[in-house]
C-alpha cells in the first residue's frame, strides 16, 4: 500500500507544522510514512510492520501531535515501548516534531530511574507520557498518571514487547484508556501474538507492510560456510580482515553471545556484550561505548539490539543465521544507511543453508560466498576503537550540560575541541568520548580541574579500552 505522494506537502497537517517539519530538513517521505501517514491522520487505527531506521517514530508522532491540545494539561497520547533506549529515543523524535505547538510537554517513565523524579514531573502536567509498560502500571497503580484523557496510544515495536512478556502488562493499561482513542501499532516482524493484540484493542485496524529491503548497492553482503567448530574464531578472521571501525555482531541466543565476547576479549579486541539480563546501569554504560566508538564490536541477540540506532555502523556480522529471514533484513538494514556503505558478513554452516535459502527467497537473488581462507590479517597491528570514554560523576540532577564539559576540556584543560567526541548526559552520569591516545591525560587534568565551577570525579570505563 503507498501513499498517493512522497512529500510532506501534501499532508493535512498545520501550517506550523508543515514549517517546522521543512526547518528539520524532512521534505520527503519514508516508504512506511508514505502508506500510513495519510491513513493514520485520518483517525483510522493502523498496523503497520516496519523496522526501526525506517522513520517509523513520525509515522505515529505527527499524527498524535496533530491532535494535542497545550491548554489541556492531562495526558493526551501514550506511547508503549519495550526498551529505555527506545523510550528516550522516542521523546526526543517526538520533542522535536512537536516544536510547532507551544508549552508541550512530553514525559518518559522508565525503570532504571528513581520513581520520585518521574512523579514530580507528572505533577506539573504532561501531554504525551511514552515509556515502558511495567513502569506506567506502576503510576497507574499509584495514582500518579491518569489515562482518560488519551486520544492516541501507540504500541511501539509490539513485537519485541510480546517477546519480553509483556501482554498483559499492556492488557491492563489498554483497558485504562478510552475506548474511542486511536490505536496505532508498529511492529518489525509479525508474530502469532499481533493478531491476538489487535482483536482485543483495536478497532478495525488498516494493515500496512512496507517490504524490508536494502540498496544492494549500498551494502556488500558476502557469506562464509564454516563448521561450528570455527564459527567463533572465524568472527576474529573476519575483524582483522575488514578492520571495520564499528561492527554489530548478532547471535542467536544469549550463551553464544557470552561464548563470543569471552574468545574477542581473550584475543585483544575491545568488545561489549548485550543482553536480557544486564542491569540498566550496565546497558547504558554499554549503549554509550558502542555509540561514541569507544568499543569496536558490540555483540547482541536480536531482542537486546531491537530499538539500538547507532550511526555511521561500518559492518554488521551475522554469526548465527536467524531462522526468520524477515529479521535478516532487519539485521543488515543497521548497516549501509544515508549515503554510507556497509558490510553485512554471514557465518553459515550446513545446518543452516535451509535458512540461507529462505533469505535469498526473500531477497530475489543468490548469495555471494567466499572462503574462509581469503580472510587474511590486514596490516595495522591489533584493530582498537578510535575513542575512549570517560564517565563524570554527577549529571542531569547537577545541572551538567554537554557544552559544560566540552569547555572543560577546551578550556583549562587545553585539548583541542576535534580531541573530544560525543558527550552523553544522562540523570546521574555523564559520558565523554576522548581520543584514545590523550585518555589517561584528559582523566587527570579532568580530575585535578573543574566543570561548571565544581570538582568532579572521573573514571575511564576499563571497557573501553579492552581490559
Amino acid at each position: 500500500m503507498t501513499a498517493p505522494t512522497l512529500g510532506f506537502d501534501a499532508l493535512p497537517l498545520r501550517a506550523a507544522t508543515h514549517s517546522n517539519l521543512t526547518q528539520l530538513g524532512y521534505t520527503q517521505m519514508t516508504p512506511i510514512q508514505a502508506a500510513s501517514l495519510h491513513i493514520t491522520l485520518a483517525g483510522r487505527d493502523v498496523i503497520a510492520q516496519a523496522s526501526t531506521g525506517s522513520g517509523k517514530t513520525a509515522a505515529f508522532a505527527l499524527p498524535l501531535v496533530e491532535k494535542l491540545d497545550p491548554a489541556m494539561q492531562d495526558a493526551q497520547a501514550l506511547v508503549l515501548c519495550p526498551t529505555r533506549e527506545l523510550a528516550e529515543q522516542v521523546t526526543q523524535e517526538i520533542r522535536r516534531l512537536a516544536r510547532a505547538v507551544g508549552n508541550m510537554k512530553v514525559v518518559t517513565l522508565c525503570g532504571g530511574v528513581a520513581l520520585r523524579g518521574q512523579t514530580q514531573s507528572l505533577e506539573h502536567g504532561a501531554h504525551v507520557v511514552v515509556g515502558t509498560p511495567g513502569r506506567i502500571l506502576d503510576h497507574l497503580e499509584r495514582g500518579s498518571l491518569q489515562l482518560q484523557a488519551v486520544k492516541t496510544l501507540v504500541l511501539d515495536e509490539a513485537d519485541r514487547m510480546l517477546d519480553m512478556g509483556f501482554f498483559d502488562d499492556i492488557a491492563k493499561l489498554v483497558r485504562q484508556c478510552p475506548k474511542d482513542r486511536q490505536t496505532l501499532l508498529f511492529s518489525a516482524t509479525y508474530p502469532d501474538g499481533i493478531p491476538k493484540l489487535a482483536a482485543q484493542f483495536m478497532r478495525e485496524p488498516q494493515n500496512v507492510k512496507v517490504q524490508a529491503q536494502h540498496d544492494a548497492s549500498k551494502i556488500r553482503q558476502v557469506f562464509y560456510q564454516v563448521n561450528e567448530s570455527e564459527r567463533l574464531h572465524a568472527v576474529s578472521l573476519i575483524l582483522n580482515h575488514f578492520r571495520p571501525v564499528s561492527t554489530l555482531a548478532f547471535c542467536n541466543t544469549k550463551q553464544q553471545c557470552k561464548d563470543l565476547i569471552n574468545v574477542l576479549q581473550a584475543q585483544g579486541f575491545s568488545a561489549l556484550a548485550l543482553y536480557g539480563e544486564l542491569e540498566q546501569r550496565e546497558r547504558d554504560q554499554v549503549l554509550v561505548q558502542f555509540a561514541n566508538r569507544s568499543c569496536s564490536v558490540l555483540v547482541a541477540t536480536d531482542v537486546a539490539a531491537r530499538g539500538l540506532d547507532v550511526h555511521n555502523l561500518e559492518a554488521v556480522i551475522n554469526v548465527d543465521v536467524t531462522p526468520d529471514s524477515e529479521i535478516h533484513i532487519h539485521r543488515i538494514g543497521r548497516t549501509g544507511r544515508g549515503d554510507a556503505e556497509g558490510l553485512a558478513l554471514t557465518l553459515a554452516s550446513m545446518d543452516e543453508m535451509g535458512n540461507v535459502g529462505k533469505i535469498e527467497q526473500l531477497q530475489g537473488h543468490e548469495s555471494v560466498w567466499s572462503p574462509i581462507a581469503s580472510l587474511t590479517p590486514a596490516a595495522g597491528g591489533m584493530l582498537q576503537p578510535p575513542m575512549a570514554t570517560l564517565q563524570i560523576a554527577g549529571g542531569r540532577k547537577e545541572k551538567i550540560r554537554a557544552g559544560d564539559v566540552l569547555g572543560a576540556l577546551t578550556g583549562d584543560a587545553g585539548f583541542a575541541k576535534e580531541q573530544v567526541g560525543k558527550i552523553s548526559v544522562n540523570e546521574f552520569s555523564t559520558y565523554v568520548a576522548v581520543e584514545r591516545g590523550i585518555a589517561h591525560e584528559a582523566l587527570r587534568r579532568l580530575n585535578t580541574g573543574r566543570v561548571k565551577g565544581k570538582s568532579v570525579k572521573v573514571r575511564l570505563l576499563e571497557e573501553a579500552l579492552g581490559k
